[in-house]
């Protein structure tokens, strides 16, 4: 049985496995934090180039976060030391900040999560570096095409389910994997919230999507199989096939007749290429 409460969107919830109905104040601070976070993926289009290194560009995320009156709220995550997530090429997620520079062909993932006066605007997008291949670019391409998909069938009275059997379909349709081993979450003044979003569902199962609600849609598609592994850091998520790995990310809330995506790029960069 799924517990719903309505959120005292002045303090911090508990993290007890209930599911948070959210209100105006609540959608207004969600607003800012996800325009933040777009704002600072926006400005990573043009940086995102061959020889530019991982950990650069996590200075940047950190430096953008900063001025704009927020925290990462990765930073000290369980004891990750970063700004941001990195993931290249065959990296699922979680791929760590380094020297690790990038190369002509590359597909990056950055996720980024600024903490704005006590709410989180989560989101991630991904990169082409220099002359990327057709199938790499064209895994991208259905990637974000899940993304949207999951958020089309996230509307009030459906039920979670929905959203994972969108994707799913659309993903399968193409012959890719889509992985298991993570998900979306609920999130507001809580990092990572319920419900559990999962990303491979059946369509009219799990809980019922009631305005209020706010969680991320983060699709990872494999160009392969959908198994990973993850590596000594005890962080970085990757393909066990070493196939190809693409994923967007949105904060959304669901509204009395819709759904509003909070973290929408501001110039237009939905989609790679960023022109």
């Amino acid at each position: 049985m799924t517990d719903y409460v309505i959120a005292d969107d002045t303090d911090i919830q508990p993290r007890d496995g209930t599911i948070k109905l959210h209100g105006p104040a609540a959608f207004a601070g969600m607003r800012a934090a996800g325009r933040l976070a777009a704002e600072i993926l926006d400005a990573l289009a043009p940086l995102a180039v061959p020889g530019a290194s991982t950990e650069d560009l996590d200075a940047v995320v950190r430096d953008m976060t900063l001025a704009g009156g927020a925290i990462p709220a990765t930073l000290g995550y369980r004891g990750y030391t970063h700004s941001c997530c990195i993931s290249i090429n065959h990296v699922v997620c979680h791929g760590i900040p380094s020297d690790r520079t990038l190369r002509d062909g590359d597909i990056v993932n950055i996720d980024v999560t600024p903490l704005l006066d006590g709410w989180h605007g989560d989101s991630s997008r991904m990169f082409l570096v220099g002359d990327v291949p057709l199938k790499a670019r064209r895994l991208v391409e259905v990637t974000y095409e899940c993304l949207m998909i999951g958020i089309e069938a996230a509307r009030p009275g459906g039920r979670l389910g929905d959203i994972g059997a969108a994707i799913q379909a659309h993903a399968e349709a193409h012959r890719y994997g889509v992985v298991r081993d993570f998900c979306g979450h609920g999130l507001g003044r809580l990092f990572h919230d319920s419900p559990e979003v999962v990303h491979a569902a059946r369509a009219g199962t799990g809980p019922e999507l009631r305005p209020g609600m706010m969680f991320t849609i983060e699709p990872m598609i494999n160009l392969g199989k959908p198994a990973v592994k993850i590596l000594e850091d005890g962080w970085t998520a990757v393909t066990r096939d070493r196939s190809l790995s693409a994923q967007f990310e949105h904060s959304i809330g669901i509204t009395e007749d819709g759904v509003e995506i909070f973290t929408l790029s501001p110039l237009g960069r939905h989609c790679p290429p960023y022109i």
